[in-house]
């Protein structure tokens, strides 16, 4: 493995894609932490550039900072959502994030990102994993079989994506670095009901059941499929530390090294948020992927890099904010 160039965040001009979203609010806080000045750090929102879109996508390396140019890209930006979203919308969701991807990492190129000593940082998903991956999921398994149905477009194009990346390696001394967040949690989730991930929508049917009264919620499938879950604040720093650790896009997890059943889940949300009705399990709707865990050793020795914040405290923290910022 090539040794990684050390990054002076302080010098450095960086690209944050998504970073007003969920993810992104933490990886930026986190780079203004590191010593990255505010004039430094350019967050493209979507009413500017459509990232889908190549023309868009080359104006805005070339002119994020006008005559200067970018020092570090952190590709955080995703067409994403839970399993009825991703059953909803699996043309969308592979062509949006593939082609987002794509256009980033070649327009990149173009504009001399690696000749200039810069690097790319593409953050993936365990979508990517095949459906029955032994547990716990190893980097080394990615290939050995397709991913679980209902996210597996979006997956793949994740997937490509760090195939990109090491294939502009390979040819054109392209520097990169490729992660794979476990499902993420905390404040400034995503809470509609529509397209949230399972934690943000088990909070608010709760606490919404909880203000009407309600005598039960509904959950979708049978509760026995489990699923490891990684606090927002965690991940963005091992975003980080793998882009000042890593020259290449060796695929490293990020996870809290531990799985719970969404059975358990929905008990401990229903606990931590008080909430005194029953549970009724839709067996009529799919589990997903039976079970997610990672190893998250790699992280530990490439990135010296572990999650910090316990799982109860998390999810504390998430509810806590979801009652103060509801709508």
């Amino acid at each position: 493995m090539a040794p990684s160039t050390a990054i002076k965040w302080s010098d450095a001009r960086v690209i944050v894609t998504g970073g007003a979203g969920f993810l992104g609010r933490f990886v930026c806080q986190k780079l203004r932490d590191r010593g990255v000045r505010d004039q430094n750090l350019f967050v493209p929102r979507r009413s500017q550039f459509d990232l889908t879109a190549e023309a868009d996508v080359a104006r805005l390396v070339r002119t994020a900072f006008g005559k200067d140019k970018a020092d570090v890209i952190v590709h955080l930006a995703a067409e994403v959502g839970g399993i009825g979203a991703n059953r909803a919308n699996p043309g969308r969701y592979f062509f949006a994030n593939m082609a987002m991807a794509l256009h980033l990492i070649e327009q990149s190129r173009l504009d001399g990102l690696h000749e200039r000593g810069g690097k790319f940082v593409q953050v993936g998903t365990i979508c990517a994993y095949p459906k029955f991956t032994p547990v716990p999921f190893r980097e080394e398994e990615l290939w050995n079989g397709y991913p679980e149905e209902t996210n597996a477009p979006y997956g793949v194009a994740k997937k490509a994506a760090w195939q990109m990346l090491d294939a502009y390696r390979l040819q054109y001394g392209f520097r990169g670095a490729y992660v794979l967040p476990v499902n993420l949690y905390g404040p400034y989730d995503n809470f509609d009901l529509h397209s949230s991930h399972v934690i943000p929508a088990l909070i608010r049917k709760c606490v919404e059941a909880q203000r009407r009264g309600d005598k039960e919620i509904v959950c979708w499938g049978t509760g026995a499929a489990s699923r490891e879950f990684l606090y927002v604040e965690d991940a963005a720093e091992g975003i980080l530390r793998a882009a000042e650790a890593m020259d290449e896009p060796t695929p490293i997890n990020l996870g809290a090294g531990f799985e719970i059943t969404i059975k358990d889940l929905v008990e401990l949300i229903v606990r931590l948020t008080g909430f005194k009705g029953g549970i009724t399990w839709d067996a009529t709707k799919p589990d997903g992927q039976p079970r997610r865990c990672l190893s998250t050793e790699k992280a530990a020795k490439l990135l010296n890099w572990r999650a910090q914040v316990q799982f109860e405290e998390g999810l504390k923290k998430t509810i806590d904010w979801y009652r103060l910022n509801a709508k």
